[in-house]
């Protein structure tokens, strides 16, 4: 199977949705990449690109329209400013001129063909008319969490070496066993074969400081996010209540986060700075902000809220305790990847909140002293009771449920981290391996309008009218 780092399941993004803003911004660069390879940039007349399936459904509450565009300019989402991309790609599309990779004015225009292309249910196709009259086209699919796959080519994998390749977590459990290394320490290991201690380090790093800015901002923006819904952000109401302050007293970053720990809440207020926590991230996120995928956008709130109430609460705040829980949090997400889906349009919502809980249970369990077995018990407890989670969501926003549904992903995946801790792993009755497979399984049966289409659940039962992104 293809060699995954952990840092492909955890990365810097942009809201709102990994698959549908993110994958289809990714292709819109390789197109222009293609493009370049081939001679063709500066022949180009017109482009026009063509969403299918759940890209066409719901690209428009997921910024789908937004993302193609500004990657077709050459932007990048890693860079961009994120508080003018929207009324950026609307004036583009407006004028139907396109200023192809910064170089030159095309022609321009978005199509929706509602029907999924065969291979996979989030396809787009970039078809550029050249001054000869011939068309440069190539089709991509974004399969989840950023990953992109070009129609004709296997998915990209890093050509490495691992010391402890691993497809399955029993097998990494046998590494674990054999070296008498934490989870942690082997995934460390591994990673060695693409970068030095010190790039991993500053990449964790840079992971970590990104989630505390997304929890921060989005503690302190007050408003209504965009799309129709007219949904009012909660997170800042609720940090001002936990903290006891006022709206005219605003703490430094550091200073907020320091204030939370020293209050020892209760476990009740522990629950609410969760809540809070996984509120703030996904209203940042649905409000096109930066933010960590984990393993996508729409449940990039589970593992700050998890990590945060670690470092916060159980008294491990230090640098390297939140290096290691990121570590198990992207290889515990790797074996989805491999084995079943990240991706809600190919498996519901068990496919997005359920991944990003069981990343977020073996990384805490590890951190809270469990073993390795008891951190992977974790996982499969965590995921188990999102088996058959449906992708429901209202206008196609990442908004209703999904923002409460990162905050019920956070507590289940807290309990489930605890309860595996407490027990003898030898004494489970079901492996991670087997729900990972249970998953899939359940992931095909499901039928099509519970994934991400907006076609059934609770996206049919409240219409909205959608703004365009």
């Amino acid at each position: 199977m293809d060699r995954i780092s952990a840092f492909d399941m955890i990365k810097v993004g942009i809201g709102p949705s990994s698959s549908h803003t993110m994958g289809p911004w990714a292709a819109a660069l390789r197109s222009l990449d293609d493009l370049r390879s081939a001679g063709l940039l500066g022949r180009v007349e017109r482009a026009r690109v063509t969403l299918y399936g759940s890209l066409a459904k719901t690209g428009l509450g997921h910024g789908t329209h937004m993302a193609v565009t500004l990657g077709l300019t050459g932007d990048d989402y890693l860079t961009t400013d994120t508080a003018t991309a929207v009324a950026r790609s609307r004036a583009v599309r407006d004028a139907g001129r396109l200023p192809l990779a910064g170089t030159h004015e095309v022609d321009f225009d978005i199509d929706s063909v509602f029907q999924p292309l065969p291979f996979h249910p989030n396809g787009v196709t970039f078809a550029f008319a050249l001054d000869d009259g011939a068309v440069f086209e190539a089709t991509y699919y974004s399969v989840g969490g950023g990953f992109v796959v070009k129609e004709g080519e296997e998915a990209e994998a890093a050509q490495v070496t691992l010391p402890y390749p691993s497809d399955l977590p029993a097998e990494f459990l046998r590494h674990c066993a054999q070296t008498g290394l934490p989870l942690s320490e082997v995934i460390r290991c591994n990673e060695r074969a693409w970068r030095t201690d010190d790039a991993v380090n500053a990449k964790l790093d840079t992971l970590h400081a990104t989630m505390r800015a997304a929890v921060y901002k989005g503690c302190h923006t007050e408003g209504t996010l965009p799309g129709g819904l007219d949904v009012k952000r909660r997170a800042p109401a609720m940090a001002r209540r936990l903290l006891g302050l006022d709206g005219s007293h605003v703490l430094p970053q550091d200073v907020w986060f320091s204030a939370i720990a020293a209050q020892k809440p209760p476990f009740q207020q522990m629950l609410r700075w969760v809540t809070c926590f996984a509120l703030a991230t996904n209203e940042e996120n649905a409000a096109f902000g930066r933010i960590v995928t984990a393993p996508t956008n729409g449940a990039c709130g589970v593992l700050p809220a998890v990590l945060f109430y670690f470092m916060l609460f159980e008294g491990h705040n230090t640098p390297d305790a939140a290096r290691r829980f990121l570590l198990v949090a992207g290889e515990t997400g790797s074996f989805f990847k491999k084995n079943a889906t990240i991706s809600a349009a190919m498996g519901g919502c068990q496919a997005e909140i359920g991944v990003s809980s069981a990343m977020a249970a073996a990384a805490l369990a590890e951190g809270l002293g469990g073993s390795p077995e008891q951190a992977f018990m974790a996982a499969e407890i965590a995921m188990e009771h999102h088996l058959g989670l449906t992708c429901d969501p209202i206008g196609g926003l990442v908004q209703v449920p999904c923002i409460e549904r990162n905050a019920m992903g956070a507590i289940k995946a807290i309990t489930a981290a605890h309860l595996a801790v407490e027990s003898d792993p030898k004494a489970a009755r079901v492996s991670l391996d087997a729900v990972i497979q249970t998953m899939w399984e359940t992931a095909q049966d499901m039928s099509a309008k519970y994934k991400e289409t907006s076609d059934g659940g609770l996206a049919q039962r409240i219409s909205v009218n959608v703004a365009e992104c």
